[in-house]
């Protein structure tokens, strides 16, 4: 292991019981773009490779942890395009902002958000990575 490749450590605290793990076409872009999007905080980075890559981001998105890598072909991990899957946000009160910040920062609006059958507010987005994300949060009491 090059040292480059060497963990840091202590490694961040893993946050949630169930992490997501996205393989994006340039890690360090969606990171920049999720820190933008959705108020991300990146805890962890591998570095660069030479073709500009990396094996390993670390994010909190919203009390949850988020990590993402690039495709490795060369070693059997090709990108393939995000399908069948959505990243689903629960939000409080805050779902307005969080909504126009992500369409703010370049967000395609899928489904516009809205009281739905269930109750609740939401509304679906896709990212520039083609990563579908939805925003779920209780109706305000009238």
């Amino acid at each position: 292991m090059s040292e480059a490749q060497t963990p840091a450590y202590p490694a961040p605290k893993v946050l949630g019981g169930l992490i997501a793990y996205l393989q994006v076409d340039g890690a360090f872009k969606a990171a920049e773009f999720y820190k933008r999007a959705f108020g991300a905080e990146q805890v962890f980075a591998y570095p660069a490779d030479e073709q500009g890559r990396t094996m390993h981001i670390h994010l909190y998105v919203n009390g949850s942890s988020m990590m993402l890598s690039d495709a490795y072909p060369e070693h059997g991990h090709a990108h393939e395009k995000a399908q069948g899957y959505t990243m689903q946000l629960i939000l409080g009160d805050d779902i307005d902002a969080w909504w126009k910040r992500a369409v703010d920062a370049g967000c395609e609006v899928v489904v516009p958000l809205d009281v739905m059958f269930w109750g609740d507010r939401w509304g679906q987005l896709r990212d520039p990575f083609g990563v579908a994300w939805a925003m779920n949060a209780p109706v305000k009491p009238a």
